[in-house]
């Protein structure tokens, strides 16, 4: 029987990107959150004398080749345990393509997780798989390895170093989100340009990035935490820590969080070139209204935003504002560790 796998969406609660890196990337600290929002991967695999790949998609947007995340994950996962199958692989797309959404990513993840029912392969009993699958997700893309934890994630480095964070909330308080999802196309390699010809103007050194994005890790943190635990936790238990605290109501750790002056950099140089989304944002936000976010922010590179509410109704208040100003959205939740891991399979 195939195996069908939720890939959840992420949205980045904060990004802090640093100067160009000598290796042609760029340093970044960033807490991405997965939501309720899903694609489905249906995942058929059976042993073969050499491995054979093949992807199908309700969407012709998607690509059916080496091209693709999901194929690439499955392929790197069956050279690193030294198995070879025959695997089909159906991506029903729910989540917008290229939006800031980590949907690629995510796919990539449910694609292993589909694999691994398939072959019957338990990383929980073979820990040495459990690290060797993070190797696997770092080499497919920079956002892949949240995928393998889920819930509140700290990303440093590229943002495929990952860290567990204690959740924003947990079933009922998890906050309410809104995603707008506007018809912009965003280039990610040129906001990354831009965002280096924004680096050279103000003189952003090498030492200051990193100076920047060490304390941005700090405050974070701290944020959630409330307390310095991130580099104990990380001491202990390596990139798999996860802080020992109790978990706080989603409002307030979202109102911790936006004290620091949390923001995603991306913002300095999408907006200008793109300056509906930042009226977006702002409708959104609705600011010094009884329905305002509690925060409000651009996803990545974008073009998605999104808006991170009390309730139900202050949600369905920012939907309604978005659809008169023409905006398409979606109405979702924030989802914690465990429902996560919890939702994943579908059969």
């Amino acid at each position: 029987m195939p195996t069908t796998v939720r890939s959840h969406a992420k949205i980045n609660l904060g990004l802090g990107i640093g100067a160009p890196r000598a290796d042609g990337f760029h340093g970044l600290v960033t807490l991405y959150q997965t939501l309720e929002l899903y694609d489905k991967v249906t995942v058929t695999a059976k042993p073969a004398t050499e491995t054979t790949i093949q992807i199908g998609s309700n969407d012709r947007r998607v690509p059916n080749d080496s091209r693709n995340t999901a194929w690439k994950m499955v392929e790197a996962a069956l050279s690193a345990l030294g198995f070879a199958a025959d695997v089909q692989i159906y991506i029903e797309k729910r989540l917008p393509i290229q939006g800031g959404l980590g949907a690629g990513s995510a796919n990539a993840v449910a694609a292993l997780i589909g694999l691994e029912a398939q072959l019957g392969i338990r990383p929980e009993t073979q820990p040495a798989w459990g690290a060797e699958r993070l190797r696997c997700a770092e080499q497919v893309g920079s956002d892949v390895p949240l995928f393998l934890i889920g819930g509140t994630v700290l990303g440093l480095d590229r943002g495929q170093v990952v860290f567990p964070m204690p959740d924003l909330g947990c079933g009922l308080v998890s906050p309410w989100c809104v995603v707008a999802t506007p018809a912009v196309g965003v280039s990610t390699p040129q906001a990354f340009r831009d965002w280096d010809t924004l680096c050279a103007r103000e003189g952003l050194t090498g030492a200051a990035s990193d100076a920047k994005l060490n304390e941005l890790s700090r405050v974070y943190d701290n944020a959630l935490t409330g307390a310095d635990s991130f580099r104990g936790a990380r001491a202990r238990n390596g990139s798999s820590g996860v802080s020992s605290v109790g978990r706080d109501l989603a409002g307030p750790q979202v109102s911790a969080l936006v004290r620091t002056g949390i923001a995603n950099d991306f913002e300095q140089v999408v907006f200008l070139q793109h300056p509906l989304l930042s009226e977006i944002k702002r409708t959104l936000a609705a600011s010094g209204t009884p329905e305002a976010a509690l925060h409000a922010s651009l996803s990545g590179s974008g073009s998605a935003l999104y808006g991170l509410y009390r309730g139900q109704r202050d949600a369905e208040a920012a939907r309604q504002r978005l659809r008169a100003a023409g905006v398409q959205s979606l109405v979702t939740r924030t989802l914690p560790r465990p429902q996560y891991w919890r939702q994943m399979l579908l059969k």
